[in-house]
Formats: C-alpha cells, structure tokens, sequence
C-alpha cells in the first residue's frame, strides 16, 4: 500500500527560496506542488524548474488545493499575517526565521496553530546540521563533562551595510539586524541549554547608511541559562568567516564550525610528559583530517549539492516533515514553542539595545522627475542618482521594490515599483522624462533566461522610450564583453565588440547582445542611445570582494585572474558617473559607445598592496594560471551538461577566461574628447577615493 506523498508550496520565490526547494526534493514522500509570489516571473521560474505551478497571489495557491503545508519565505514584516492565514486555511506552516517581529506575534502563530489542529515550524536550518546532531549527542552521553560555559559566533561580512542595496528589510531598523541573525545563535542556545537571561548587550562598529542614518555592525550579548555562562557574538564587518559554537566542559572542549560542518573536540589524556601535547595534537588534526576528507568527497560526489549549508536545509525539512508525514510529534528543534522561546529570548536582548532611530525627512514638495534611473538603487545607481540630484534635477528611480535608500532626498527623488518587462507601464513612467539611464542586470545561470531576463528587458526600456520620446537613453554595458585576451591589443570606443560571443561567459555575453538589439533600435527607429561601459568601479559604497579582480575566498584571501602585474582598467565612482551624465549632455553622440575606464594607474596587485599600507589588512593574494582555470571549467561544464543534464550552458572558452585580466590597454582619448571626460590620472588621488575613503573593511 502506498501513502499519497505530503504536498508542499512555497511562499516566496527569492534567493532562499531555491535552498528549500532542492531540500524539499531530497526528503522522501514530499512532493513540491507550487510556488507563490506576487513576481509572477520569479514564480514561474523556480516553479518550473521543480515541476510545479506557479501563482501570483496566495489565496489562488489555498484555493488550488495542491498543498497540506507550505515554508513561508517573505521579507519577515509579512511573516505573521501570512502564517496565520494558511493556518486557517487548514495548512502547516514552515516560517523562515525570523518567524515574527516578536514573542507576541509568534505566540499567536503558536495559538492558531493548535486551533487549527496544524503544526508550525521555525526555519532554524543550523539546527540541522550534521555536526550539530553529532554535537548533541556528545552533551548527552557527557563527553564534555559538566558544562560551565558557550561562545556562539556569528561573524560573517554583511556586504548591504556597505555597499547596498540599503532599501532590504534587515537594513530599515537597527532592530532589524538582530531579528535577522539573532535567531542563528538563540536557537542554538535554546536548543542547547534553554531560554537564556540576558544580562548585557554592547553595540558597535557603527556604519552610516545613504540618508538613512547608522547602524551597529557588532553585537555582543552576555547572557545565562541555568548555570552555563554564555556569549554571543555578531560581527558583520569584513571579518574572517567564523560561524561557530564552542563549548566547554569540565572534560574537554568542543568546537563546532558551522559553515564546514566539523565538529572537533579537545580533550586531555593521561599519557605523561612529551606523550601527551603531541597525543592531543595528533588527535586534533587526525579529526581535521578525518572530517575535511569526509566533506570533500560529500562535495565530490554530490556536484557540490551537499555543501554545509544545504545539509542544513535537508536536515530541516527532513526533521519537519518527515514527523507530519509519519503522524509523529514534532521535533522539539523546530516546534511552534521553540520558535516562541527564540523570540522571547530576541525580544529581552531588544529591549536593551539603545540605538537611535532615525526620523525620515518629511517631503515638502512633490518631486518632477527630468531624469530617470533603471537599476538606481545599486552600487553606479545610487551613486548617479544623488549626482544628478546634486546637479540640479528630480530624479524617478525604477525599483523591484518601494523602499530606496534616498530617505534624506524625499523633495527631489521618488522611488517606484515597476516590473521592468512592463513596457507599457515603462514608458507611462517615463512621460515627460528627458533622459533615462538604465543600469539593470540580471543574474542568470543559463542563456535562456538571460535573452529573457536582460536581453529582453533592455529591448522593452528602448522601445518605452522611443514610445515616450525621451530625449537621450543612457545605456550601461560592460567593458567584460570585449577581448581583452591580447596583451599587445588596445581598445578605443570605436573598437567593435567581437561578433561571435557564443563561448563568452553570460555576463559578457548578455550584455554584448543588449548593446547591439539596442543599436538595432537605433538605427531602425532612430532611438537616441549612447552606450556607457564602466571598467572595474571602486570607491565608497562599492564591495572590497570585487570580482571583476579575481575569485575571492572570503573577505581575506582572493585568487587574481592571472598573475595581476598588468594594470587593470579601474574607474573612481565619482569619474564613472560624472562620465555617464556627460553621456546625457554631450550633444551629437547618438549611436556612439564610451568606455570609461581610467588610466593605467595600478595593477591588481599594486591595488592589494595599497589596501595593506593604508588600512593595515593583508589580503592574501595568489595569481591565478588561467589556462588551469578553464580546464577546471571545462571538466564542470562537461559534468553539468552530460551527467547532470543541464542545458542552456555556455562552453567555455581559453580567450574568455584570458579577457578576465583585462591583459588589454583601453585608450579613451575618444571620450574625453566627446565628452570632455577626465578621469583621475594621480595614483595618490585615486588611492584617496579608491582605498582610504571607500570604507572597504566596515570599521
């Protein structure tokens, strides 16, 4: 006899939505059946690529009756309303952390739940974890000895502090930030060792946000449960990955590594003198050893499907629904009065947090837009907005969503919320708009999606504004689309990009496209397009962890694209937006393309070493053979399309993974000259902009 198998949806389609769908996959006798979000785009995609139906509205999904429960994977301002809401509805609810914005509203989750004869989950995913279980396991049967004390760290860079996109629910509120990492390290503690006193809460390491004031990028909280003394620790500045748990015990001390999935314990023995540190060292690297030749032959043999943080997710819906399907009692790590305990404990650490709440500035006048900004709330955009502001003109900035980071700028900037494959809604949008500047992109895996997602969309922004009669449409594309794999090459804005781009990489392969649908455009109907192709932009509101320099291994070591000697084609933000609004003003450049790159001032690793003499941070540093890279490159491709069976995949190329050194020299007399551009060209000057005022590190 056979069980019908247990129908689940999700509520939610971003980012980590796709970590519970290839969770929910690997559990058996659950079946993904629907993917809600009001993007029907987002949707669809993720719906498609795990064979269920997508809906754009949450009461079409209950009415549908495909699911018996569902993981709600919201910004967390919409948590409660919707637990409840499916509760009611007869379903289970899984709720990503944090479940609510305080004990209160959680309790009520709890009560529907019970009312509704339905079960609710907490998405406390660390706890799932296989080391984590391990970890346990030692506690009970006393490896450790009594336990006195806990230090659980949670110290991960948090790029959006420093470089956006600063309008995300984490960054609105100061309390925002605690909510939203908080629950790694109370639920660890409430599983642990049971609802803590909190007994201090110190905040530092202050950021200031665009017009948004400041916000804490460390937290340290003392607290206690019963008589274990515990600290925890959030850091989210450029910091050394250090997401753990350590114990100690009147027996040994334990170490758990969350982002590796180890689990090391250091315990004396009873050898005597030199015996014994050289038995306890053996035994530490003989666990290192052990455990990290077990994780990369999970990762081996997994394509890389069973990382640390995707056994954590398996392990949640595994503990979660595996109970439900069985009709067994939840387990106690993921109850509804677990998740009550984690926000009881999160709202005491709240209420003795002092941090000033900034007061929006109140608008006085309406904003008359003359510019317009696609993609104005990321690193270029936001830059070049509050330029154009700075210049004198009202700028409407096209967004996913309606939150920007311009709250000091209400007179001058209005902020909307537009699918960008709205063509008709664009070009409504952009009546009585003189010049539009579109910086969008999107991150896509195959080509499909990017003829989808970036080709087609940068097509509908041109014919919005021809509809609209812009005067001048600003189009950002990238120097990447160029082959730049000769280092005896020079590339001038009249250069072509190559005609052949099938073995580029997406990217520059989807940007390139972009450029010449939209050059068809303007030749076909005339539109008023000038081309703008930043190089590698550095400055304030910018990442440290680049990757147009190399492949970055956390925010202290990174691999270059070659041997980084040769001089790289960097820009200050300031040089690339005053560049894109002279691509605006200049008159009778209709049709041409700029690169704006500055002059050859550094190489990469004369960049690195500029980072260490002006801010102390040695960064590791190792060339790269990129002829080795696109062997490993190859062997991936081949394995995706011929094992995986996954399609849509560019083939790499040798020149494409040459062209990441930029081994080639860009001459840009064309753009100063038509532009009346002028770059920085002093190395001290730029190393002001680039390093010492770019607030790399967060502190």
């Amino acid at each position: 006899m056979t069980t019908s198998p247990l129908r689940i949806g999700l509520i939610g389609a971003g980012y980590i939505a796709a970590w519970h769908a290839d969770a929910l996959r690997a559990v058996p006798g659950v079946e993904l059946t629907a993917v809600c979000d009001p993007n029907l785009d987002l949707a669809e995609g993720l719906a498609a690529a795990h064979g269920a139906r997508a809906f754009g509205d949450l009461e079409d999904l209950i009415g549908a009756g495909l699911c018996d429960g569902v993981h709600i994977l919201t910004p967390p301002d919409l948590h409660h309303p919707l637990a409840l809401q499916c509760l009611r509805a007869g379903l289970h609810v899984l709720v990503e952390k944090p479940v609510a914005l305080n004990a209160a509203q959680t309790q009520e989750i709890e009560d529907a739940a019970r009312a509704a004869n339905r079960r609710f989950h907490a998405g406390h995913n660390f706890l799932g974890l296989p080391s984590y279980t391990r970890l346990k396991r030692e506690i009970r049967r006393g490896a450790l000895g009594r336990v006195s004390g806990a230090e659980i760290r949670w110290c991960y860079p948090f790029g959006p502090l420093r470089a956006g996109p600063f309008g995300i629910w984490p960054l609105r509120d100061t309390r925002n930030l605690m909510l939203e990492f908080g629950p790694h390290l109370i639920s660890l503690v409430i599983d642990l060792f049971g609802l803590p006193e909190i007994e201090h809460v110190a905040l530092s390491k202050p950021v200031a946000l665009p017009g948004a004031g400041t916000r804490p990028q460390g937290w340290r909280i003392l607290a206690r449960a019963g008589e274990v003394e515990l600290v925890l620790i959030l850091s989210l500045v450029e910091t050394a990955d250090d997401r753990s748990v350590t114990i100690r015990g009147s027996s040994a001390r334990a170490r758990l590594d969350l982002a590796a999935d180890t689990l090391i314990i250091d315990a004396e023995n009873t050898a005597d003198l030199v015996a014994n540190p050289l038995l306890r060292q053996l035994s530490l690297a003989g666990q290192h050893l052990t455990q990290g030749s077990t994780n990369a032959a999970r990762h081996l043999t997994s394509f890389n499907r069973k990382s640390p943080y995707a056994l954590s997710f398996r392990g949640l819906a595994q503990g979660i629904w595996e109970p439900v399907a069985q009709n067994a009692p939840a387990d106690p790590r993921w109850s509804g009065s677990s998740a009550v305990a984690v926000m009881t404990a999160l709202d005491a650490v709240l209420a003795k947090v002092d941090w000033p709440t900034p007061v929006p500035a109140k608008p006085s006048r309406k904003p008359a837009p003359s510019a317009m900004v696609i993609g104005g709330t990321g690193f270029i955009g936001r830059a070049l907005t509050r330029e154009l502001v700075a210049r004198g003109n009202d700028v409407r900035v096209i967004s996913r969503g309606r939150q920007g980071p311009f709250a000091d700028l209400p007179d001058q900037i209005e902020t909307v919320s537009l699918s960008l494959r709205d063509t008709d809604g664009l070009a409504q949008a952009m009546a009585g708009i003189d010049t539009v500047y579109n910086l969008a992109r999107s991150t896509d895996s195959n080509w499909e999606d990017c003829l989808q997602n970036d080709v087609a969309v940068a097509e509908g922004i041109g014919k919005a504004a021809l509809s609209a009669g812009v005067r001048r449409l600003v189009y950002t594309g990238t120097i990447a689309s160029f082959d730049m794999s000769d280092p005896a090459a020079t590339i001038t804005d009249a250069t072509p990009l190559p005609e052949l781009m099938d073995e580029r990489n997406l990217y520059a392969r989807s940007k390139a496209e972009c450029e010449r649908r939209l050059m068809a455009l303007h030749r076909k109907s005339g539109l008023p397009l000038v081309i703008a192709r930043p190089g590698i932009v550095l400055g304030a509101g910018g990442p440290l962890q680049h990757w147009g320099i190399g492949r970055w291994h956390g925010a202290g070591a990174v691999r270059l694209w070659g041997n980084g000697r040769n001089p790289l084609p960097f820009v200050l933000i300031g040089d690339c937006v005053d560049g894109l609004t002279r691509c605006a003003e200049a008159k009778g450049i209709e049709g041409r393309a700029f690169n704006l790159v500055g002059p050859p001032i550094l190489s990469a690793r004369d960049y690195f070493d500029a980072i260490h003499d002006r801010l102390g941070a040695r960064i590791r540093v190792s060339g790269g053979n990129l002829s080795l890279m696109y062997a490993a490159d190859w062997v991936k491709f081949q394995l995706k399309t011929r094992v995986l069976g996954r399609s849509g995949l560019t083939r790499p190329s040798r020149a494409d993974w040459l062209s990441r050194a930029h081994q080639s020299r860009f001459d840009i007399s064309g753009a100063q000259a038509a532009l009346g551009w002028q770059p920085v060209s002093d190395a001290d000057t730029f190393l002001t902009g680039a390093v010492d005022q770019a607030g790399l590190l967060g502190f």
